[in-house]
C-alpha cells in the first residue's frame, strides 16, 4: 500500500509516517529519520517517491492532494527542476543520494554542493561519501572562486545531464636542463631569435623552436616572449628582462604578466610549457621531457585566467571536450594579483 505524505511548506520538508523509516529510509536511504518509524524528505526525495509510485500523494498546508504532476509544477525549493532530474539520473544509476546538509548528512560537504552521493551499494548511514555534486543548468555561470573539489552536474535546455569532475591539481614534472650564460638573441616584435645557444636548449629542455626546421647542426632559435622573459630572467639570454616583459604586454596586454607567472611557475616544478594554439588553450604541457626527439604527447591543456574568473557551462564543455578528443586533460590556472596560481582541472565523468 502507497503511503501519503504531508507537506510542511514552511520547513520545506514532508513528513511520512506509518512505516516509512523502514519502507523509504533504511532500505532505500530516502529522507532522514524523526520519532517513532516517521521520516522527513527534502522535496526531490518526496517527488522521485511520487513518480515511482511508491508515495500515493502529498497532502499540502490546506489538505490538498498533490500526485507527481501538481507537486512538481509547484517547483519546491531551490533550483528544484534541475536538481530533480540529477537525483532521479543517479537514483537510476543505483545511487543513494542526499541533499548535502544536515540533518540528512551529520556532516555535510561545503557549499555549493547540492547532494552528496554515497558508493554503490552504500547509503546515508554508512558514513562514506563518493563526491559532493553540485547542480546547475547550461545558464548559470560559475565563478571560480566557487569552484571546489566534487562534480558538476549541467542540465541542458533539453534536460540532458553532463557531468564534470572538478579537482585541484599540482602540476610537476622532472624536466631539468641547465641553463646557459648570456646567449645573444635579438628582440624582433613579437618573438625573440637566440643565436648560437647550446643544443641543449632545445633538445633537452625544449625552449624555442630551431629557425632551421628539423635538419640543423647548431640550432638558432625563435623563442615566444613568454620563453624569453623567463630566460632573459636567468641571464640564460644577453637581453634586459624588462625590454622583454614590456614587449610582451604591448603584444597582448596584461594577460601578458599572468601566462609569464603560470610559464614561471611550470618550469619552475619541472613541467615544460609549449603553446596550445593549436588546441585553443595558452599552453600544453610535458612532465618529463628527456629528448625532443623522443618526446611523448603531452599531458595538459592548460587555460589561464585571473582568480575572478567566471566560467560559462558551456565554454567549459566545450573545453573538457576538445581536450578529451585529443587524450589530454583541461587544466586552468587561476592567476591572483600577486602572481599566485591556483590550478583546476576538469574531466568528463560517467557515473
Amino acid at each position: 500500500m502507497a503511503l501519503e505524505g504531508r507537506f510542511d511548506e514552511a520547513a520545506g520538508v514532508v513528513h511520512v509516517g506509518d512505516d516509512a523509516r523502514q519502507r523509504y529510509h533504511d532500505s532505500r536511504g530516502y529522507g532522514y529519520p524523526l520519532e517513532g518509524n516517521e521520516i522527513a524528505l527534502a522535496p526531490v526525495e518526496a517527488a522521485h517517491l511520487l513518480y515511482r509510485g511508491d508515495l500515493e500523494a502529498v497532502v499540502d498546508d490546506t489538505g490538498e492532494r498533490l500526485d507527481f504532476r501538481a507537486f512538481v509544477a509547484r517547483e519546491p525549493g531551490r533550483k528544484f527542476g534541475v536538481r530533480f532530474l540529477v537525483y532521479a539520473d543517479l537514483r537510476s544509476r543505483g545511487f543513494y543520494l542526499s541533499p548535502a546538509v544536515e540533518p540528512w548528512i551529520a556532516d555535510p560537504p561545503a557549499e555549493p554542493a547540492d547532494f552528496a552521493v554515497f558508493p554503490r551499494g552504500k547509503g546515508p548511514g554508512d558514513g562514506e561519501i563518493e563526491y559532493a555534486l553540485r547542480v546547475i543548468g547550461e545558464r548559470t555561470d560559475v565563478p571560480a572562486g566557487e569552484l571546489t573539489d566534487g562534480v558538476l552536474a549541467v542540465v541542458d535546455e533539453e534536460s540532458e545531464i553532463t557531468y564534470f569532475e572538478v579537482s585541484r591539481r599540482d602540476p610537476s614534472g622532472s624536466t631539468d636542463a641547465a641553463l646557459p650564460d648570456g646567449c645573444e638573441a635579438d628582440l624582433l616584435a613579437d618573438r625573440v631569435v637566440v643565436w648560437e645557444p647550446p643544443v641543449d636548449l632545445y633538445e633537452s629542455a625544449f625552449y624555442g623552436q630551431p629557425l632551421e626546421g628539423r635538419e640543423y647542426d647548431k640550432p638558432t632559435l625563435q623563442c615566444s616572449l613568454l620563453e624569453a622573459a623567463y630566460l632573459a630572467e636567468r641571464g640564460a639570454i644577453a637581453l634586459e628582462p624588462t625590454a622583454v616583459r614590456e614587449r610582451g604586454r604591448e603584444v597582448e596586454g596584461e594577460r601578458f604578466d599572468r601566462r609569464l607567472a603560470v610559464y614561471t611557475t611550470l618550469r619552475e616544478r619541472g613541467v615544460v610549457p609549449k603553446t596550445g594554439y593549436k588546441f585553443g588553450a595558452d599552453f600544453r604541457t610535458y612532465a618529463d621531457v628527456e629528448s625532443v626527439e623522443n618526446l611523448g604527447h603531452s599531458e595538459l591543456l592548460v587555460r589561464v585566467h585571473p582568480a575572478d574568473y567566471v566560467f560559462e557551462p558551456r565554454d567549459l564543455a566545450l573545453d573538457v571536450r576538445l581536450a578529451h578528443g585529443v587524450r589530454k586533460t583541461m587544466a586552468f590556472a587561476l592567476v591572483d594579483d600577486s602572481g599566485g596560481v591556483d590550478w583546476w582541472s576538469l574531466e568528463r565523468l560517467t557515473p
